[in-house]
């Protein structure tokens, strides 16, 4: 058994596209063993931004044996009279290259024919590796590649190197003008040199001497506990942030972390703003006491050892200060403008070139809010409708300008500093809700009207225009609004109408969509019974009680839950097999 060890090195590789690249170089090396008959023990990916990785223990030194079977001509066709083989089997045996007396005679359905079991010998692993090595470099998906120089060849970044070794030995082969050999380098800036790999344990030993930790996960072990003890030194703790955390592990080869602070003045401004200055931007981590409260200090991560760690300090600091003090001015200036008072500013905001301007969707939203809230919350009517019409006012704010992950968050601190009831303010938020699949959903009655309508109006409009999503394309989030709407649905159990909630929806939009309604509706209602589905089987509900369910209507989905969820029990009972009989 040998091992083998592929390193492709780099320019810097955007830190998002990481992960599904290491995962999809694990899944692809295995796919192509198997699918070549080479045995392996297990398959391990690394990376650093700089470098992609894919290791294989126990890898067997050729293909496995196999032996085919090929059905000839029948039988009675292949020998005459006295059991002598005919041109037929005769024929068969030279295509075959087997000897005639070889040939057996096997029973099938269809009567008994000759077969030809000829053996298949396994050719050697490493004459297979260059094609299977180049494949799979080929295969990696990324969401963009580019290319570079004169070469025909595109990948995420440049290509500067490629190591690949089976058996201590260089797998022959090249991409575009770089051949692969048995060299990697360290740290870009630390250890910059060139050093030879004999095997996958001393290519982990060098790189961790030449200021390379290639193993995610180690770096992200190691980051964890230096972002903890920097904070821990002032008395503070890290705010926990996975997505932050796994961001940062891929962007750095070697983590150092440095603590900075700012001005105790900026802790006036909302929470939620210094927090995204510091991850947005510049992905800082914050420094929180006991009781969750932000300190003035913050936390980052460096690639390198700088050979002053205080003149890198102050400039951290003094970037933060700039990014704390234009936030500061956009929280002050936009307090100048009340919140409904933004409402007209809308019309010179274009939503999208088919479907109008920021302002038309409002008028929609609050239009489906009054309805559905006249369904489901009639004495809320009046809370809905007045946070519809102020739950896109933040989107031509400074702040969100500045920081558009805040639209939604500013919109509920700005409705209360202009006075908006509490539950106004928290509708504005909570209409964005959920931002992800299985993300929290609204917890008020008026945030979840207004979410079910701001979803909705999207989702029909964009259908009504042709933008419907195809295989893994959904630029307008359209099966996440989906699922949203549904999750709400069930969440509050609203017994809404899937059918009404089209035909609001489309009574509104008839002069923007441009096919015809009933073809968009039958349209959209598809797409939500796709995404019921899935939702149903992920519930652990079987799938012929799931497609029971939907076949007798989808049209309310909570209705649907609770009959899938009552075919699903009834099949467990000892005399459901008779009764269904």
């Amino acid at each position: 058994m040998s091992e083998l060890l592929l390193e492709i090195g780099t320019e810097e590789i955007p830190a998002g596209f990481m992960p599904r690249a290491l995962e999809a170089m694990k899944d692809l090396l295995m796919k192509e063993f198997q699918t070549h008959r080479v045995g392996f023990q297990e398959v391990k990916s690394l990376g650093t931004p700089r470098r992609l990785v894919v290791t294989a223990s126990g890898v067997a030194a050729a293909q496995e044996q196999r032996f085919l079977e090929v059905l000839g001509p029948a039988k009675r066709i292949a020998f005459d009279e006295k059991g002598q083989p005919t041109k037929a089997a005769l024929g068969f045996a030279k295509g075959q290259g087997i000897p005639v007396e070889d040939l057996q005679v096997v029973k099938t359905e269809k009567g008994e024919y000759l077969c030809a079991r000829k053996e298949e010998k396994g050719e050697e692993t490493n004459r297979l590796l260059p094609a299977i090595l180049t494949h799979l470099i080929a295969a990696i998906p990324f969401p963009k590649s580019m290319r570079w120089m004169d070469l025909d060849n595109s990948f995420v970044r440049p290509i500067h190197w490629i190591l690949a070794l089976f058996d201590g030995k260089v797998v022959p082969f090249q991409i575009g003008n770089i051949a692969a050999g048995n060299l990697s380098r360290g740290h870009r800036f630390m250890a910059p040199g060139l050093f030879q790999v004999k095997d996958t344990g001393e290519y982990l030993r060098r790189l961790k001497t030449s200021f390379v930790i290639v193993s995610p996960e180690e770096r992200k072990d190691l980051i964890v506990a230096e972002v903890n003890k920097a904070a821990a030194e002032v008395g503070g703790a890290i705010l926990p942030d996975e997505e932050l955390l796994e961001i940062v592990t891929h962007l750095v080869e070697y983590p150092l972390a440095i603590r900075g602070a700012f001005s105790k003045d900026f802790l006036a401004l909302p929470r939620e703003v210094l927090i995204s200055a510091m991850r947005e931007h510049q992905r800082y981590f914050s420094v929180v006491d006991s009781s969750g409260a932000l300190l003035p200090y913050f936390v980052t991560v460096s690639n390198t050892r700088p050979r002053d760690l205080g003149v890198v300090t102050r400039g951290n600091e003094r970037v933060l200060q700039a990014r704390l003090s234009d936030a500061k001015f956009f929280f002050l200036e936009d307090q100048k403008v009340a919140l409904f008072d933004r409402l007209e500013g809308l019309r010179k905001v274009v939503y999208h070139s088919k479907l109008g301007t920021s302002y038309e969707k409002v008028m929609r939203i609050s239009r489906l809010a009054e309805a559905i809230s006249g369904c489901v919350a009639p004495d809320l009517k009046e809370t809905a409708h007045r946070a519809s019409l102020l739950c896109k006012g933040d989107l031509i704010t400074g702040m969100v300008g500045e920081f558009p992950s805040l639209q939604g968050v500013m919109g509920k601190i700005y409705a209360e500093l202009s006075g908006e009831k509490k539950e106004v303010a928290l509708a504005i938020f909570e209409h964005y809700l959920p931002t992800a699949a299985g993300g929290a959903l609204p917890s008020s009655h008026p945030g979840a009207i207004l979410s079910i309508s701001d979803k909705l109006d999207t989702l029909v409009g964009c259908f009504g225009v042709g933008l419907i999503p195809t295989g893994t394309a959904d630029p307008y989030a359209l099966r996440r609004h989906t699922l949203g709407i549904i999750n709400i649905l069930l969440e509050k159990k609203y017994p809404l109408s899937l059918k009404d909630l089209c035909d609001w929806s489309l009574g509104l939009l008839a002069q923007k969509v441009e096919r015809p309604p009933e073809e968009i509706k039958r349209d959209v209602l598809e797409f939500f019974k796709g995404r019921m589905q899935n939702l149903l089987l992920s519930r652990a509900l079987s799938a012929d009680s799931v497609e029971a369910a939907l076949s007798s209507g989808f049209d309310d989905v909570v209705d649907l839950l609770e009959r899938s969820q009552a075919i699903h029990d009834l099949k467990k009972e000892p005399d459901f097999e008779p009764l269904a009989v």
